[in-house]
């Protein structure tokens, strides 16, 4: 029956439908569309969940709303179904789709709409009936549509959904009970370059009450008593949180500023920690590399690295250790270069989707006829074989997985999604079929939940009796293989991977810290290997993230680049800034001293570096063997002196280089280029020179001698007497 909430005569009704019906004789198919655009159908409520009982009541109720400008008339509310359950899960899909030829049939109740629905009206609506009444006797899944039409039985508003019915006493042996695994990603995109400042504010304001990653929180905490989780997360996540909640560097523009701690992701963090306790976590390589680009592009070790940081950095936020020996592509989807380059990074299990590795088709019995999907649903475990041995494949349930990911798109999608997901899980497990299965539903991995819904569905899947929840760790091969295809990964896969000449400046990048770290001394005494300092920073530049979103990550190369260039930088011959720079080599042969400053601070800060000087005219000017190897602490100044030797002719300049390498042989920042200036003295020049300056110094000593001897000679002679004029007495 009905529950009619406005009561009004049925003759008013009966000439409102004969008018419904004049008018609707001359409506063109584009008033039809308009009137299906202006109605407004929602089921508000269905009770209970799983009837059980042929008496039970269940009541299935909502509102219609006019969101047009004109009062609407005519109207009938329909509830239709079918007494027969579905029979396979793409029979079930296909109904929800709108194809007529697919169930239902029956006709349960109608009743007119006793008034005109006003623009911007809404009226309740609801239907009350028991499983009895309509027929149903049996475990199973059957369709359920409430439907508006007018008077010319023109379908304005339909919604469809399904009602599973389990009679008392049906008996489901646990044995037989399907396992299912529910996997939940916490995973964002890179916010940081290299390891120091924050390139945006968008960490904060997606940390913030009812913001995407505030919702995750909530979802976490919603479920975390839940059984059959398992979380997926990207320590890098965890890793950029945990900057924010220290005194941190943020750009600004053009210009980089400090800020304090923020204690909302303090908050976070610890909240994520706790809620987190008692699942199963599994760790994604650091930053969520797009493996497969890395694998096509030459870049297989970073794959390496992200796994190893993962686990390092999940153990340090979390307090534990996480699983990495799992691992969810991109997408879900791998080829055998991505799968062999997990393998060897120590991934024994790969969750994939069903288009990546689908089930074998059965072959057509009549040629030329196209194979049909199977009947049932396979099981969610298969075995891949990669170059280190086989890996375990889980491959994920499309429709579960879209059920788990759903977003709002209408007033009742969630108790829509809901009923939905109570129907596909009934529906297989009452699909014919031998021994036990596991089936997988994964969301998008950079998905927006609603905590609310997800944690309803997740609660509603631990009271099925039909289901078994299973973590991912606990999944094991079933008693009956399903056959696989084999990997899938077509052109459209291909061209979704990061490009060629994005990772192109990637690798150059990288390229440029290596040389940056090669230099580090180390010794037992010294530990301050800096080898992996820029690894996390490209496996940031990496990213699945910026998947279709290059221009989005140039920013951060172009920071990553300065910062590389920066460090090598801090390594630099002394005066290499000049345009020019003379040395003066006296005579034919001698040393010319070449300095060596390192500025770098901290652990890590001292270095090994080889000092490589080429003489442009080796004819000319000679470079003699010497030490190159510098070994400089951090913050200091070395000078090494490189012996030369003339070998041409006398005087005039020659041009030399001089280049840092490592210790490997590869150049090390700027060459310099110094001028080399000789006197020209020769050996025999010199021994002329050095008899004319003795000549000079006899002269001068013996003109000393006879200014010497001329005194003395002048003290010994007695002074004369004056002469007395004659004859003068005295």
């Amino acid at each position: 029956m009905i529950r009619k909430h406005v009561p009004l005569v049925v003759l008013l009704a009966t000439l409102l439908s004969l008018a419904a019906v004049a008018t609707g004789g001359t409506a063109t198919a584009g008033t039809t569309t308009a009137a299906r655009q202006t109605l407004q159908l929602v089921i508000a409520s269905i009770t209970p969940d799983l009837p059980k009982e042929p008496a039970t009541e269940i009541r299935v109720s909502g509102t219609l709303a006019n969101t047009g400008t004109e009062a609407r008339t005519g109207l009938r509310y329909r509830l239709r179904y079918s007494a027969q359950p579905f029979a396979r899960r793409a029979d079930m899909t296909a109904y929800l789709s709108g194809q007529e030829h697919v169930q239902p049939g029956g006709l349960r109740d109608e009743s007119w709409l006793q008034q005109p629905l006003a623009a911007s009206a809404k009226l309740p609506w609801e239907f009350v009936f028991t499983p009895q009444q309509l027929g149903l006797y049996r475990f199973g899944v059957y369709p359920l549509t409430v439907e508006v039409v007018d008077a010319a039985e023109q379908k304005l508003a339909v919604q469809r959904t399904f009602l599973t019915y389990l009679p008392k006493g049906t008996k489901i042996p646990r044995a037989s009970r399907t396992r299912l695994a529910v996997v939940l990603p916490v995973i964002d995109q890179p916010h940081r370059a290299d390891d120091g400042a924050l390139l945006d504010e968008d960490l904060t304001a997606g940390l913030a009450e009812g913001k995407r990653l505030d919702d995750l929180l909530k979802t976490a905490q919603g479920v975390s008593s839940a059984k059959g989780v398992t979380w997926v997360v990207d320590p890098a996540l965890l890793d950029d949180v945990r900057t924010l909640g220290r005194a941190h560097r943020v750009k600004a523009g053009a210009e980089t500023v400090s800020r304090p701690a923020d204690a909302a992701a303090t908050r976070w963090l610890g909240a994520l920690r706790t809620a987190l306790a008692d699942s199963p976590v599994v760790a994604t390589p650091y930053a969520d590399p797009d493996v497969a680009a890395l694998a096509h592009n030459g870049l297989d070790g970073t794959t390496r690295k992200g796994v190893a940081a993962a686990a390092r950095t999940g153990r340090e936020i979390l307090g534990r250790d996480v699983a990495t020996d799992v691992n969810w592509p991109v997408g879900g989807v791998i080829d055998h270069d991505g799968l062999d380059v997990l393998a060897v990074a120590g991934v024994r299990s790969v969750l994939l989707s069903e288009a990546n590795l689908p089930p074998a088709a059965p072959a057509a019995t009549v040629p030329g006829a196209v194979a049909q999907p199977p009947a049932t649903t396979p099981d969610a475990v298969a075995t891949l074989q990669s170059v280190s041995g086989p890996v375990q494949a889980l491959v994920a349930d499309p429709v579960l997985s879209d059920i788990v990911g759903a977003t709002a798109s209408s007033p009742d999608w969630a108790l829509l999604s809901r009923r939905r997901f109570i129907a596909e899980t009934a529906m297989i497990s009452t699909e014919p079929v031998t021994g036990r299965r596991t089936v997988v539903a994964a969301p998008p991995r950079r998905w927006s939940p609603d905590p609310a819904y997800v944690t309803g569905l997740v609660e509603t899947a631990g009271s099925l009796p039909w289901l078994s929840p299973a973590t991912l760790d606990a999944v094991k091969p079933g008693k009956v293989v399903t056959p696989r295809a084999g990997l899938t990964y077509t052109p459209q896969d291909r061209s979704r991977e990061l490009g060629k000449k994005y990772l192109t400046g990637v690798r150059r990048v990288g390229e440029r810290a290596n040389l940056a770290t090669s230099v580090t001394h180390v010794t037992p005494d010294a530990p301050g290997d800096d080898s992996g300092r820029f690894d996390l920073a490209l496996l940031r530049l990496a990213s699945s993230a910026w998947r279709d979103r290059a221009r989005a990550a140039e920013p951060y190369v172009e920071q990553l680049r300065s910062t590389v260039d920066g460090r090598i930088d801090q390594v630099r011959i002394v005066g290499g800034e000049q345009a020019e720079q003379i040395r003066t080599l006296a005579g034919e042969d001698g040393e010319v001293p070449i300095s060596v400053r390192n500025e770098r601070r901290g652990s890590g800060s001292t270095v090994a570096v080889r000092v490589r000087v080429t003489s442009q005219k080796p004819g000319r000017l000679r470079i003699e063997p010497y030490e190159d190897r510098m070994v400089i602490s951090g913050g200091q100044t070395q000078t090494v002196r490189i012996p030369m030797t003339i070998t041409g002719a006398s005087g005039g300049q020659t041009s030399v280089t001089v280049q840092l390498t490592t210790d490997d042989g590869r150049a090390y920042g700027q060459r310099v280029k110094l001028t080399v200036r000789s006197t020209g003295y020769t050996g025999i020049a010199l021994v002329i020179a050095g008899a004319a300056l003795l000549v000079m110094l006899a002269a001068v000593g013996l003109r000393v001698l006879r200014r010497r001897g001329a005194r003395r000679a002048a003290t010994a002679t007695p002074p004369r007497r004056a002469s007395v004029p004659a004859g003068t007495e005295s």
